[in-house]
């Protein structure tokens, strides 16, 4: 349970009052906060407070004697190593050596996209993906976090020196496009992966963590798939006015008809038929409108679809000191890099047969780092072929 308590803030004085008095700001913990707090600790067998301690404090024994109660024996030990504890206690910067250190503050978890990219509202973490995620785990599935693969390990290094006799790489597609305009260096411009990011996995939108987000006033979200939505709606949760931007119809949005509905029901405004081709400048580096052109569907291609085109001399501006790219995403190059004989496509997918077999021997993959991004259910039907594809190779070895 310790991890699932959230941090403890410190009782301050109100700022009001504050702002007119040179008394203390913070009042600190009282005994039963205090208790709450020290109960979150994990214990590490390698405690990196310690190593970021300037002069090692043993942090992990002063706040077991803290969860059990006795503030003596705790402050004893950090007397061991201090000789200044109240005053380390108010001037040390915690955030970037003790606290700023501990595990609890990295939030790395299985689940990919499940957990960092699609929002709470919309997938409750601890409600439904938790319980899914240890129904795998019961399998007797074994789950590393904090490897990347390609740097921490290779798929040379997997098989080997580890052993395995194949690998399958379900990476999945996280290197975000953008669209290639000026202005797109401007503060106040992300990719909806780094938004989404932030809020899923950093819980920037909770007051009690310290993760901090540029929401914006206005926020305009570029594109129209599912995670477009989730952006905006993430947006409009934190406080903004929002506007998708989108080239083509309504009846060409990528997104589920659900998704649309629930941002139109929420307030979201869409501007269709709409294409940015520029975002403007604030004269301080910050994002102050993008200027858009109005977009009118072409002739039919041979597949029947109708492709957008500009009208000429129908460019307009949209307020927002915050622009969204959600134009989707491509595989992550840096596996193809580091593994010989994995060819990929010119998007930078990895290249996979019908059963998921790459071009190297005893590699397999599947998911949106073979089609490029696309769903959750797909990913598993190509799990699940290549998994009896693996399991065929291993037999025939």
């Amino acid at each position: 349970m310790a991890n699932r308590i959230p941090r403890v803030p410190v009782r301050e004085q109100d700022p009001a009052v504050r702002a007119h008095n040179f008394e203390e700001v913070c009042y600190g913990y009282d005994k039963e906060e205090a208790l709450l707090e020290a109960s979150r600790c994990l214990h590490c067998k390698n405690p990196r407070c310690v190593s970021a301690c300037p002069v090692g404090l043993n942090i992990p024994e002063f706040i077991a004697k803290l969860a059990a109660g006795d503030i003596s024996a705790a402050a004893g030990v950090i007397a061991q190593d201090s000789s200044l504890p109240a005053v380390c206690g108010r001037v040390c910067p915690q955030e970037t050596q003790c606290e700023g250190s501990c595990i609890l503050g990295v939030l790395h978890k299985a689940g990919g996209v499940l957990e960092y990219g699609i929002p709470e509202f919309r997938l409750p973490k601890e409600k439904v993906l938790k319980h899914e995620i240890e129904d795998v785990l019961k399998l007797g599935v074994k789950i590393e976090t904090d490897v990347i693969v390609g740097r921490t390990v290779t798929i040379d290094s997997l098989m080997d020196e580890m052993g395995f006799k194949a690998v399958f790489i379900g990476t999945g597609a996280g290197l975000p496009k953008f669209m290639g305009i000026p202005g797109e260096n401007l503060c106040g411009v992300f990719s909806a992966n780094e938004f989404l990011t932030r809020n899923n996995l950093m819980r920037a939108y909770r007051g009690d963590y310290l993760t901090p987000i540029h929401a914006g006033r206005k926020v305009c979200v570029v594109g129209g798939g599912n995670v477009a939505m989730d952006a905006a709606r993430t947006a409009l949760r934190l406080g903004a006015e929002v506007h998708i931007v989108y080239r083509r119809t309504e009846a060409e949005l990528p997104a589920r008809k659900e998704e649309v509905h629930h941002a139109k029901q929420e307030g979201i405004v869409f501007d269709l038929l709409t294409n940015p081709v520029e975002i403007l400048d604030d004269g301080k580096g910050w994002v102050k409108s993008i200027k858009c052109i109005r977009m009118e569907l072409g002739e039919a291609d041979e597949s029947g679809r109708r492709s957008p085109v500009p009208v000429p001399g129908s460019e307009f501006e949209i307020d927002a000191d915050t622009v969204i790219m959600a134009l989707g995403t491509s595989s992550n190059p840096l596996i193809a890099k580091t593994t010989a004989g994995l060819e990929t496509t010119r998007r930078g997918c990895l290249v996979a047969d019908e059963e998921g077999a790459t071009t190297r021997p005893g590699v397999f993959a599947g998911g949106d780092a073979v089609t490029g991004a696309a769903t959750v259910i797909l990913a598993m039907g190509a799990g699940r072929t290549a998994a009896r594809s693996i399991d065929a190779y291993i037999k025939n070895l």
